[in-house]
Formats: C-alpha cells, structure tokens, sequence
C-alpha cells in the first residue's frame, strides 16, 4: 500500500510516497536502485504533470516486470523526482530506464548500491511512528471533507492513549490536562487494559490537528505510551447556524 506524507531529512522539509509493504519482499532483494528525474512532480496544475505521472507508472511497471524489482517508494526534494526500487542485482535495469525515459526529454540518472539491511527504506523513506499518525490523520480529514464537512468549525475532537500500568496513564492524563485536554473515559484494547480517551476543543483542519497531536505525543512517550488516533462527529447545518 502507498502512502504519501511529509518527512523532514537534514533539516528540509522532503515529499515522500512510501510503499508501507515493500519489506515483505526484502528476502533477496539487497540491492537499492535509484532513478533521478529533474521534475518536480508536485503540482497537479503544472504543464506536463499527467504526462510525467504516466511517466512514472510506465518506469515502476516496467522495473518490475522483471520480477527483480519492487517499487519501494520516492522523494520529491531540490526540483527531482527519486524513485527507489530493491532489487536481486541490477543487470538490465539500466537499459529499461533508458527505454521508458530517453525519449521523453526529462534530464534523468540512475545509480545502485548495496543495501543489504534496507537501510535507507527505513531511514529515509519509513515514516516514524509519529508520521503515521498524521497519515492516518489526513485520510480522517479527507472522510470529513467527503461528508462536505465544514473542518472550520471547533467541535470536540477525541484522542486515545493506551498504556502498560495504570499508574502510566494517570500520570499522563494529569499532564494532559495542563495543555487543556479533559478526561473523558477510560478505554482498553486487546493488548492494553489502561486506556484513556480524552476530549479538547477544537478544529479538525490538518494543521490543528497536527499541532494538536504534537502536542500530546510527547506526554504519551513520557510514560512509554501509544498514541491511538483520534475520531470526532460532523457538524451539521443547522449546529452551525445555531
């Protein structure tokens, strides 16, 4: 499955798709294999963006079609499109990246090293557990944007933490509530008993909620916590009028 995400690496701010799956393959494929192409596959208005969408599509298919190749993911960083692919070697490879690209016109490059261990998969590319969160956050504000709802308006947004003791996660809900969270219930889950739901006020516009969440995320780890997400209700018409 692909995901797309944010990811700071050396200070600026990189886009990343990640094929959160490609570990299953890692068995015999120690090689990583880049392919360098200098655009800037960002904006959906810019001329030729569906032509180099098409582009990329036709060079994953085509390196994996090998069946020595899978598409591990790629990085959007100084005006170059990177992809990443893990293969057995890289005999041949070359040859179909110069098929797919030399008659497009994109100024490309391509490289291999040894990377036994998925290094740079897991490094640069893996999002930490944080990264996930707000991916997961993202496709929750989507879900609400799909109900044509109005994300400008404060509503009470739930958040979930679970924790090993109960001593953890009351210390973590007396701290929460310094940055004006309000205990709300008392959850558990198949591998945690200690739970906790907590509710704050607030918009669920991507950006508050991840400021929200960054917020709260480090007071979870503080007492070796797991942050579980977070749910809130549409707002109706006729709330918002009231």
């Amino acid at each position: 499955m692909r995901e797309i995400f944010k990811k700071t690496v050396d200070g600026s701010l990189v886009n990343i798709e990640i094929d959160v799956d490609a570990d299953e393959f890692k068995s015999g494929r120690p090689w990583l294999f880049s392919v360098f192409v200098k655009y800037e596959g960002l904006d959906e208005t810019k001329d030729g963006y569906e032509d180099f969408l098409e582009t990329k599509e036709s060079l994953i298919i085509a390196l994996e079609h090998t069946n020595k190749a899978n598409y591990v993911g790629s990085r959007i960083i100084d005006g170059w499109s990177e992809f990443y692919f893990h293969c057995e070697d890289s005999k041949d490879l070359n040859s179909i990246v110069a098929k797919i690209l030399s008659s497009t016109g994109y100024v490309y490059e391509s490289n291999v090293v040894r990377d036994t261990k998925w290094n740079f998969y897991e490094t640069q590319l893996f999002p930490s557990e944080l990264e996930l969160h707000h991916i997961q956050s993202a496709k929750i504000i989507f879900l609400l944007e799909e109900e044509e709802d109005d994300l400008s308006v404060e509503r009470e947004v739930e958040h979930y933490a679970v924790f090993d003791t109960a001593t953890q996660k009351d210390r973590f809900v007396e701290h929460a509530k310094e940055l004006g969270f309000a205990f709300k219930d008392d959850i558990a889950t198949d591998e945690y008993e200690h739970g906790v739901a907590l509710v704050k006020i607030h918009m669920p516009r991507e950006e508050e909620v991840k400021k929200v969440v960054e917020e709260l995320f480090p007071e979870i780890k503080k007492e070796h916590g797991y942050y579980e997400g977070w749910s809130t209700t549409l707002v109706s018409e006729e709330e918002e009028n009231i």
